[in-house]
């Protein structure tokens, strides 16, 4: 009897011991499953959410002109204009012309692709046009005028002063400096606003002439 008794408990034990041992195995399958499924998902999430910030962010080729270091967005302001530039426009609170009578560029890095610092001077070297009226406005990082004694954040094509080859110059620093001069104090990260409104001739909807109207930005020291 004892010894009857002491098989069942063996099997009985073993048969626990086999149940136990498959469901660990199921568990394990189940946990790999779903962990692929959750690595999947995630990598689905990070990616559509990350390329759809930067689409709204920055844009594309099919969303934006760039000229150098400028960016403006192509259907900025327009009625008819791709979701990706409203969520641009929405998320900046703006409400600019339509481009098909202006373009408003944003550059936040100089010609050599380093990032605009208040801790640096640069020069913006353009051309006049004719028949276009633009302007020049730096701001702070988060797009705010910076404050200083003379009170001067922008130059217009009415207000700088131009060389009598067409050509104009403007110094972006801390420090004072003769002739066209912006004032960037302490400000950390800059962001420099180039707007140019067509007075007529339609050339910047129409032609796409944007690149010999966007100034160079040039670094002189820091």
């Amino acid at each position: 009897m004892l010894a009857a008794s002491s098989f069942r408990s063996l099997t009985s034990l073993n048969f626990m011991s086999f149940t136990l041992h498959r469901l660990r195995k199921r568990l394990v399958v189940l946990i790999g499953y779903t962990t692929d499924w959750a690595l999947f998902i995630g990598v689905v999430l990070i990616l559509g959410l990350g390329s759809s910030w930067y689409m709204i962010e920055r844009g594309s080729s099919l969303t934006t002109i760039t000229a150098g270091p400028w960016v403006s967005w192509k259907s900025a302001g327009r009625p008819d204009a791709d979701p990706y530039t409203r969520a641009h426009e929405a998320r900046l609170g703006v409400l600019p012309l339509s481009t098909s009578v202006s373009h408003t560029f944003i550059a936040r890095t100089d010609s050599d692709g380093r990032a605009l610092h208040s801790s640096c001077d640069y020069v913006i070297e353009g051309r006049e046009a004719p028949n276009f009226w633009w302007s020049l406005t730096v701001f702070d990082a988060s797009g705010r005028l910076i404050p200083n004694v003379l009170g001067r954040s922008a130059f217009t094509s009415d207000t700088m002063a131009i060389n009598p080859d067409g050509s104009y110059a403007a110094t972006l620093s801390r420090d004072a400096h003769a002739g066209n001069w912006l004032p960037t104090g302490g400000a950390g990260r800059l962001a420099l606003a180039f707007t140019v409104l067509d007075l007529g001739t339609r050339v910047v909807a129409q032609d796409g002439d944007i690149e010999g109207l966007a100034p160079a930005i040039t670094r002189k020291g820091c």
